[in-house]
């Protein structure tokens, strides 16, 4: 079961998008260095459909994509959570921020406009430094393009 603690409204994750974050716990990646320790904890509430939609209708209008921060180890409740967004809230643009070093299958791929792939290293960096790991795809029609180079240059 996916759980939250906190969510925000982020400008930074994806290009051209005012995006509402929503921090998910029980990260089991374990990153060094990672900046919030606290999410590896099973902590927070059940993020479920009806929470979800809750929490976007405060936001519909203000915002053009929904981010889910985490939540690697259920990936196939990420997929059902944003394939109900993209049912009820077609106009919103929808994104994973994962620490997983593997694409989402095809099939999950009709979830997603961008996915975020790689652990957090910090001697690399985040998306914006040019030694990062990680990778930003935009997904389009079930391609992955990575525009991770498009982070670099703001």
């Amino acid at each position: 079961m996916l759980k939250y603690v906190n969510h925000d409204i982020v400008f930074q994750e994806f290009p051209d998008e005012v995006t509402l974050a929503i921090n998910l716990s029980g990260c089991p990646n374990r990153c060094p260095g990672c900046h919030s320790p606290k999410l590896r904890n099973d902590i927070g509430e059940a993020l479920t459909e009806e929470r979800l939609n809750s929490l976007l209708e405060a936001y519909v209008g203000s915002i053009t994509c929904v981010a889910l921060m985490g939540g690697d180890g259920d990936p196939e409740g990420i997929v059902r959570l944003l394939r109900t967004v993209r049912k009820i809230y077609p106009e919103l643009r929808t994104g994973w921020y994962s620490g997983r070093e593997r694409m989402p299958s095809e099939e999950e791929l009709s979830a997603f406009d961008y996915v975020k792939l790689g652990a957090w290293v910090e001697a690399l960096g985040p998306l914006s430094s040019p030694t990062t790991n990680q990778r930003l795809y935009r997904i389009d029609n079930g391609q992955a393009c990575d525009i991770t180079p498009q982070m670099q240059r703001r």
